[in-house]
Order: structure tokens, then sequence, then C-alpha cells
């Protein structure tokens, strides 16, 4: 299957923009789905309904909001610009905030089911013998719920992949810059004759999001034997 310089284009962009949202929020999503599980507070329930609305809101109310406040102009986005000269609007970067943003919860949600797993006995006991609450995290609960931590960063990649609707609405379709998988597809569906390469990165979009699940599972399938073992 050979690719034309502008589908190649297309991929690299959207490898690139899904890795470093997975990246990016790994460490945010690791500590909510922490918080989400160890921790009793006023508002824990708005917190949870609040980290899987985009789950529920479309794609394209998440642009919206996403420009409202971290446009250039934007609650938070125009002192960004105003002070370092930097903005999401229109650029790569705003691409990676938008599929971080709509793939979170998913990633939480991975990570939450395998932290509950984890029995808080361990971590107790660890703690009486005068480990530190840091080291305890990163001795004990954070290797037991590793198949989980796996799960979640290829689900987040995945979703990330396919981020169609957030991506246009808050960085547009810019060749290069923010026209990732989806976007190259839906500028190729209203081209007069550009069928063949549509469904050229239909094919490949299926493969890669096919190829990441799959290395999830065995990850997560080796993770279980050796903690098992």
């Amino acid at each position: 299957m050979m690719l034309s310089e502008y589908e190649w284009q297309a991929v690299l962009l959207s490898l690139k923009v899904s890795s470093l949202a997975v990246v990016c929020s790994l460490p945010l999503g690791i500590l909510m789905a922490w918080i989400l599980v160890r921790c009793r507070f006023p508002g824990k329930s708005l917190l949870d309904s609040i980290i899987h609305l985009p789950l529920v809101l479309p794609p394209v109310v998440i642009g919206y909001l996403l420009l409202v406040v971290m446009g250039r102009r934007g609650f938070i986005g125009q002192r960004l610009y105003e002070w370092f000269g930097f903005s999401f609007s229109f650029s790569w970067h705003g691409a990676v905030l938008a599929s971080a943003v709509v793939a979170f919860p998913l990633m939480v949600r991975a990570i939450r089911q395998s932290l509950e797993a984890v029995d808080p006995k361990l971590e107790l006991a660890a703690r009486t013998l005068g480990a530190s609450p840091w080291r305890v995290f990163f001795t004990i609960t954070l290797p037991l719920s590793m198949p989980g931590v796996i799960v979640g960063v290829v689900l987040a990649f995945a979703r990330s992949l396919g981020e169609f609707g957030a991506t246009i609405t808050f960085v547009s379709n810019i060749p290069g810059e923010t026209r990732t998988i989806p976007l190259a597809m839906y500028t190729l569906i209203e081209t007069p004759g550009a069928e063949s390469a549509a469904a050229r990165l239909c094919v490949l979009a299926i493969l890669l999001s096919l190829a990441a699940l799959l290395i999830s599972d065995w990850l997560a399938k080796r993770s279980r034997i050796r903690l098992g073992g």
C-alpha cells in the first residue's frame, strides 16, 4: 500500500499528536485515578463526572470550549500568548490538547479499575514498616496497577488517533500542522477523484488502531503474568 506525501504527512502527524497527548496526560491521569479510588472528600462525584464529561459531550462542544478557554483570545490562552508568546490555536500543540482532553476519560477509567483491584492492606503494611507514601506508591501501588495503566495508555492513544470534532473546531484543518488522519480523510472525501486515497487512509487507521489494541492486550497479559510470578 503506497502512500503519497500528503498521506504520509497526515499519518506521521497523527502518530506525533497521539503519542504526545498520551505522554502529557498520563501523570495527571494516574493522579486523578488515584484520587478517585483512595480519597474521600465532598464533591468527589462531581469531580468524577467532570473527568468523564468528554465521553458524553459532542466533540464539537469540547472544541468550542477549548477555543473559548485556550484560544488566543481565550480566558487562559490570551495570557499564555501575552506572557510567553505561546498559543494553542491553529497549531499541532492545540491538536495535542484536544486529543488529550477527549481521550482522558478512557485513560482514567482503565487506570481506576486497576487501582481498585490493588489491596489497600498491602499499602498499609508497607506504611507500618516505615515506607513513605511516595515509596509505597511507586513500589507497590503503581506496579500492581500497571496492567490497567498500559490499557489506559493504549486506549487513549487509539482514541487520539481517531479524534476529529474537537480538533477541527479548535485548531482548524491546516495541512502539515493540524491535518491528522481523520481530517485528511474528511478533506479527501470532499475532493473529487480522491476516493482511493481516502480508502487507503481508512485502512491504515484501522490497522493502527487494531495493532494498538493487540499490543495493549499482549503487554497487559505479560504484566499480569509477571506480577503473578
